[in-house]
């Protein structure tokens, strides 16, 4: 069978990094053809190309955070015995795809039913973003998200659980250096585990072949995951004696630049209320993130979409409040949510960018966004590797 061929003339091209001069995108099958000129068509593939006039084409957009299995309207956490609803989970990943969300990362679930719904879409029996999933968190016992059935007294029981996940063929691990607000009894300020620990977590996570993600809201647990070796820290919330981003830490920083580390700051749409307050824990946070921007420290757009109020599919209006709050350009803003989260994930060489050979994820706006970021909420079509989703 003859991979279908679809052609989009008279857009706006921004490509991942910049504007281009060619005004039209070829798709064939799950790939990107080419970008060109519509006066390079033949007079055959004019006749087939779909003029877009006033809209703008760029890379499906990505969530670095997500919890597919969790529903948004509850606000307490699930039982250990509770299973999510997988139809519920389906309508949640078409409701992103749609919504142009093209790849997103699941960083924690119970029953490995994410891992299910991943493969359910790759294989193309349902809609949705591509998904990169960690199965269950490292926790320690009793600790964040416990109820997920990841906890570890110690190092040898962490490889039992990493070993639990690669059996499940995660593809990633994520461990939590440090509580959190959704359990009962946590503390997001308190590390859960000491350095040695949890470095031997993250080394054997490598052995594997697999990255780490790392829970972080209290100050020594940043740091502690960071000296650990983590790929991505997660909040980075800097929480300290003073509350939430009281212990900002150049030095940490620092340590962030040497080893690498990628920050994902899971600033969700629920955020503006607290810009319209002019709420001094923001103050604090926004001056954090200035500052491990002005350092150099790359970020990922993430939403933790999932937890109470955080809609799967809002990362488009969310992505609007994140350039407020961490100061940033449109265009930083898109490069965050598009080809930055790619080399921060890991897969820059498939997605992130229009380009010759590149996967076909793709979404086309009503107007600008780098002139208008609200243009990411007037999506009129998407597709995803290839895949035509609206």
């Amino acid at each position: 069978m003859t991979a279908q061929r679809t052609i989009l003339s008279d857009l706006k091209i921004w490509d991942g990094l910049q504007h281009l001069e060619a005004d039209t995108l070829i798709l064939h099958g799950r790939k990107i053809e080419a970008l060109c000129e519509k006066t390079a068509l033949s007079q055959a593939e004019g006749r087939i190309a779909r003029s877009m006039t006033g809209m703008t084409a760029l890379p499906g957009l990505m969530d670095a955070h997500v919890h597919m299995v969790l529903d948004p309207n509850r606000a307490t956490p699930p039982a250990a015995d509770e299973l999510p609803d997988p139809l519920a989970m389906r309508e949640r990943a078409a409701m992103m795809v749609r919504a142009g969300i093209t790849t997103a990362r699941d960083l924690g679930g119970g029953a490995w039913l994410e891992v299910a719904l991943r493969d359910a879409i790759e294989a193309g029996e349902v809609p949705g973003p591509r998904l990169l999933c960690s199965g269950q968190p490292v926790t320690c016992t009793g600790g964040h998200c416990h109820f997920w059935g990841g906890e570890a007294a110690d190092v040898a029981a962490a490889k039992v659980v990493i070993d639990r996940q690669v059996d499940h063929q995660v593809d990633l691990v994520k461990v939590m250096a440090t509580g959190g607000r959704f359990t009962r009894g946590s503390k997001p300020h308190a590390p859960q585990f000491e350095l040695p620990v949890l470095k031997e977590i993250v080394d054997y996570a490598r052995e594997k072949g697999l990255s780490v993600a790392a829970h972080c809201h209290g100050t020594p647990g940043i740091d502690a995951a960071v000296r650990a070796g983590v790929n991505t820290v997660e909040h980075c919330s800097w929480v300290g004696d003073g509350g939430w981003a009281s212990d900002y830490q150049v030095g940490v920083v620092e340590a962030m630049l040497e080893r690498g580390t990628w920050v994902s700051p899971t600033i969700n749409a629920g955020w503006q209320r607290m810009l319209d307050a002019n709420n001094q824990t923001l103050v604090r946070m926004r001056a954090a993130l200035i500052d491990m921007r002005a350092h150099g420290v790359p970020f990922m757009a993430s939403t933790d979409a999932g937890i109470p109020g955080v809609f799967h599919h809002e990362l488009p209006k969310a992505l609007g409040v994140y350039g407020k709050v961490a100061a940033l350009s449109n265009e930083q803003v898109l490069r965050s949510a598009t080809s930055d989260a790619a080399r921060g994930l890991g897969i820059d060489r498939a997605t992130g960018r229009l380009a010759p050979a590149m996967d076909a994820d793709v979404l086309v706006v009503d107007g600008d966004p780098l002139t208008a970021i609200e243009a990411l909420s007037r999506p009129v079509a998407v597709w995803a590797r290839g895949a035509a989703v609206r």
